[in-house]
């Protein structure tokens, strides 16, 4: 592995800690606002740091896993494509699928764990033994196909903005950008693509904590999002917006400027 590369991992696992240790309350308040059972009945504001042990576990890799590979995706469509203005948002939207399907391999018996453990009076453990009881490993990864359908467009939308964002600030100055206006962009830019993907949050968040043999169980994103907007209409496609918004925006500002900040510039040989 090149040392880019590494450092771009330790970046990443180093942003992603960062972000979802500093802001996990908002997490916890977004989950229980769109927890089926609703927010009061899922904890309210009660043990809010409920479910941060599997997040400090697997923040860091998953993050780390994320940048290696969207960087790795970025600079090989480079190559492919050529170096052009047209073809670069190509490139970024295709390292941000490949960097999300990857790390979506360790987020989503994270995200599963977690969410769980934030809408239950149960440890993480509890939790965890009780999914891998009833449901076996295959449990871990429920809802897999539903956080990947929402982290891509997430991310097709958040990185090429983040990129163009970045593109125009520097072309404005007429030098290098500074991490802080980077952490700008990220704000910016994942406000838009967390506001934009709410529903699909809503549907993953369903699809996790349903019962096991609930038809929301079976992870078909289509129906759950049907069944929402039939019963509770905008009001539930769009329950913890406001939380979620925050805390990606926020969050894009630490994670993609405590990247930059840490990412070295690429030598291209």
């Amino acid at each position: 592995m090149s040392s880019y590369l590494v450092s771009s991992l330790v970046a990443g696992a180093a942003a992603g800690t960062a972000v979802d240790l500093s802001l996990f309350p908002l997490d916890t308040v977004k989950t229980r606002l769109q927890s089926a059972q609703g927010f009061w009945y899922a904890g309210g504001f009660r043990r809010i740091y409920a479910g941060i042990t599997p997040v400090i576990v697997g923040s860091a890799p998953t993050a780390a896993l994320f940048f290696c590979s969207y960087e790795a995706t970025k600079r090989g469509a480079s190559k492919i494509f050529g170096p052009s203005q047209k073809s670069e948002p190509l490139g970024h939207m295709l390292a941000a699928m490949v960097g999300e399907v990857m790390a979506c391999l360790i987020r989503v018996p994270v995200e599963v764990t977690k969410q769980r453990t934030q809408a239950s009076q149960l440890s993480s453990f509890e939790v965890l033994r009780g999914t891998m009881r009833t449901e076996g490993f295959r449990g871990l990864y429920r809802g897999y196909r539903s956080t990947v359908l929402r982290e891509i467009p997430f991310s097709v939308i958040q990185f090429p903005l983040w990129e163009f964002l970045k593109g125009y600030v520097q072309s404005r100055q007429e030098q290098d950008i500074f991490a802080w206006q980077s952490a700008v962009c990220g704000s910016v830019a994942g406000a838009v693509a967390a506001a934009a993907t709410t529903p699909l949050d809503v549907a993953k968040t369903r699809i996790m904590l349903a019962e096991r043999q609930s038809v929301q169980a079976r992870g078909d994103v289509a129906l759950v999002l049907r069944d929402i907007w039939s019963r509770e209409g905008w009001k539930g496609l769009f329950s913890g917006v406001v939380p979620r918004v925050t805390w990606i925006s926020v969050g894009g500002f630490i994670f993609l400027g405590v990247y930059e900040k840490l990412k070295p510039c690429p030598v291209i040989t």
